[in-house]
């Protein structure tokens, strides 16, 4: 679908003050698409990210957020979806971007700098050479992922307390959490799937996903609409055969064949009946007498 030709003033609902000022946006959106398809899609995304951070209680006004970016679609995007609703006036937080240079061979450093210093946003470059420990400590041919994410999130955190964040939010969307949750329950023997508002171990930083209702498909034309510089990943990107990999292609097959699936399966983590489950923990059978 074209989403740059016809012309029509964005609202994100009628109930938004700054819905009446068409010519007020982040520098970010001063150039992109006017059209029917674009506006609807860019009203949905901040729709969705809306009901996330409002549903799970994310937000404490005056906070500082750590947002996590890595030049990926799904990174760039969650950036815009906060910067736009901080700039009508819907999310009462501070915002700082971080990157975290990994060390990858070939990675473009200059790409993230110039992009976030050309819109004014503010940022942290920080670099760690995560991909030495990663290739040295992880056999030829297994997948880095695990020991990957290890690294750079406990990087990310030191990162947040340094800057006085409270929490550090991440770009995963709804096509994350339903892998998440088929990984484990395949693999993993246990029901779970990505919290969309975590607490971490140390107990002083909050993990927000407030792209947990976001369709993976919306966000990649959300990016190429938007003319993100995406930066591919060297590290996990370039290798083939992870489980997750299967697990998208599993999920995709079922959409395909019963389409609107996805959104009912995420709605159905939202549903949860212990009484209808194994869970002696959750549910006390043994008390259950009629």
């Amino acid at each position: 679908m074209d989403l740059g030709t016809i012309d029509r003033p964005f609202a994100l609902d009628s109930q938004s003050a700054d819905d009446d000022q068409a010519d007020s946006y982040h520098p970010l959106f001063r150039d992109v698409p006017s059209s029917v398809a674009f506006n609807k899609l860019r009203k949905r995304l901040l729709r969705q990210a809306r009901e996330a951070i409002e549903n799970f209680g994310m937000v404490r006004p005056g906070e500082r957020w750590l947002v996590a970016l890595s030049g990926g679609k799904d990174s760039y995007g969650l950036l815009a979806v906060l910067l736009d609703l901080k700039w009508r006036g819907l999310l009462p937080v501070d915002l700082i971007a971080c990157n975290l240079d990994q060390g990858q061979p070939n990675f473009p450093k200059h790409i993230l700098p110039e992009f976030l210093d050309r819109y004014e946003i503010p940022h942290r470059i920080e670099y760690r050479d995560t991909y030495s420990i990663v290739t040295d400590k992880i056999a030829e041919g297994a997948t880095y992922c695990s020991l990957c994410s290890r690294l750079r999130r406990g990087h990310l955190y030191r990162v947040a307390r340094e800057e006085g964040c409270s929490s550090l939010v991440l770009g995963h969307h709804r096509e994350d959490i339903l892998e998440t949750f088929f990984m484990n329950l395949f693999h993993g023997g246990r029901l779970a799937a990505m919290p969309p508002k975590l607490l971490n171990d140390e107990g002083d930083v909050m993990v927000l996903r407030p792209l947990a209702f976001c369709a993976e498909a919306d966000l990649a034309r959300f990016a190429e609409a938007m003319r993100f510089p995406i930066i591919p990943c060297d590290l996990c990107g370039s290798q083939d055969g992870l489980q997750r990999n299967a697990m998208k292609a599993m999920i995709d097959d079922i959409e395909r064949r019963m389409p609107g699936r996805k959104d009912t399966m995420i709605r159905a983590l939202a549903n949860v009946r212990p009484s209808h489950l194994l869970d002696r923990s959750l549910f006390d059978f043994a008390a259950l007498t009629r």
